[in-house]
């Protein structure tokens, strides 16, 4: 596969597919990005289930913060990582010796690791790098258009007003 671009129909199909997502590197910090990302998808009806082994045990937006992907006790779809190039390695490693494989392996934005994703594809796994789902799901949606930054998607869809004032638009899951 071609890293350097994504098809649109991809991305789509991913999100709408994907339903648990094990989030590594996740964050107890408000300001990080792995906080909001866990927010944003959480928001969207995504199982998100942090990984981090310095909060295993704790529970971060309630949901209980594992260790590793081994520790988790239900299959995962999707497992993004939001750690370094060189840590990506290795955390593909894990998820590669899931039962049942995941099926997608996210790797978060400056985040890229060409042998890992090789490793993955053999084995039948998709992989995206480079890439935020949340920002995905938000141009494809159009409620990064809100924002005035041009998402290449048209649509006559109009914003829902959702709870407390916040508008959110849906790339239309299975099941959301």
């Amino acid at each position: 596969m071609n890293h350097d671009a994504y098809d649109d129909a991809l991305i789509r199909r991913i999100l709408r597919e994907v339903k648990t997502v094990a989030l590594v590197g996740a964050s107890a910090n408000e300001a990080r990005p792995s906080w909001i990302v866990t927010k944003y998808l959480l928001d969207r009806g995504y199982d998100v289930i942090p990984v981090n082994p310095g909060l295993a045990g704790q529970t971060l937006l309630g949901k209980t913060v594992y260790g590793s992907l081994k520790d988790i006790p239900q299959p995962i779809d999707m497992v993004e990582i939001f750690r370094n190039s060189e840590a990506a390695g290795p955390i593909t490693d894990e998820a590669l010796a899931l039962v049942p494989l995941p099926k997608v392996i996210w790797m978060q934005l400056s985040v890229r690791n060409d042998e890992a994703a090789a490793k993955a594809e053999a084995k039948g796994v998709t992989v995206i790098m480079n890439r935020c789902p949340k920002i995905e799901y938000g141009r494809l949606s159009g409620e990064i258009g809100w924002q005035g930054i041009n998402s290449r998607i048209l649509s006559a869809k109009k914003p829902v007003l959702a709870g407390k004032g916040f508008q959110k638009l849906t790339i239309n899951r299975p099941g959301t």
